[in-house]
């Protein structure tokens, strides 16, 4: 695959790149499907120019991959974002925040711990167990998060502000030039009266607003998902469709 969008990419780099697409594998979000990504490699010369110009063209990093769907008829996986300044928390939003005000989040560099990893075997074995991440071993977390070839931070979420005050949620979180991208969050599967995952995003965009971040990016949003329908809480929230961001509609 070759991307030719100029408007992406600059020429220069746009000739340095190289993409390739997966071969087929069953879709992990609608059933009876089969799904290809476009992919390049990060680990390159103005690795984070690179990342900044793909991930407004619906692009996502994996360790030191980025990419975004590329299945030829199928349109589901939608790349989506929080424009922050137009974000105003919902009445159940504020609930949310409101019973989560003890928790302190920590910006920490992208390195691994072993607090970390047993928080995120206890989130994987209750939230998807069985799936692609439920044999990772801390080799292969600590791999995950500190072969980053791009500025990234990990953001911990400890629920009081003592020394010993537990560790509940992680987010790992590229840091853009327009904002955060959430590449992947997990949290103590034992507090779900908590929201945490609902907290952790809404932590986010209060943070990006406060430093004048403009987005905070979810990922994809797949229409007829259950599992990925949440996202279309956060209101306003922009779609990437074709080569400019719009605002979703509520009738979509």
């Amino acid at each position: 695959m070759k991307f030719t969008d100029s408007k992406i990419l600059p020429p220069g780099l746009e000739r340095s790149l190289r993409f390739y697409v997966t071969n087929p594998s069953p879709c992990p979000y609608l059933p009876n499907r089969r799904e290809r990504k476009a992919f390049t490699n990060l680990a390159i010369t103005e690795s984070d120019l690179v990342h900044n110009m793909l991930s407004q063209a619906g692009f996502r990093r994996s360790q030191t991959i980025a990419y975004r769907p590329a299945c030829p008829r199928c349109n589901a996986c939608r790349s989506v974002r929080v424009p922050t300044r137009d974000f105003v928390a919902s009445r159940n939003d504020r609930r949310v925040l409101q019973r989560n005000a003890g928790i302190v989040r920590h910006e920490v560099e992208p390195s691994a711990t072993r607090e970390q990893y047993t928080l995120l075997k206890a989130y994987v074995k209750t939230r998807h167990d069985g799936g692609g991440m439920s044999d990772m071993s801390y080799r292969d977390y600590s791999a995950m998060v500190g072969g980053s070839p791009v500025q990234s931070r990990i953001f911990e979420y400890r629920d009081g502000s003592g020394v010993d005050a537990p560790l509940i949620g992680c987010s790992i979180t590229d840091i853009l030039r327009d904002g955060f991208s959430m590449v992947y969050t997990f949290f103590d599967p034992s507090m779900e009266e908590r929201s945490l995952g609902h907290f952790l995003i809404l932590d986010h965009i209060r943070h990006a607003q406060d430093l004048g971040l403009p987005h905070v990016y979810l990922g994809y949003w797949v229409k007829g998902s259950p599992k990925m329908d949440y996202k279309r809480r956060y209101k306003p929230l922009e779609v990437l469709d074709g080569d400019r961001w719009r605002l979703l509609g509520d009738d979509e």
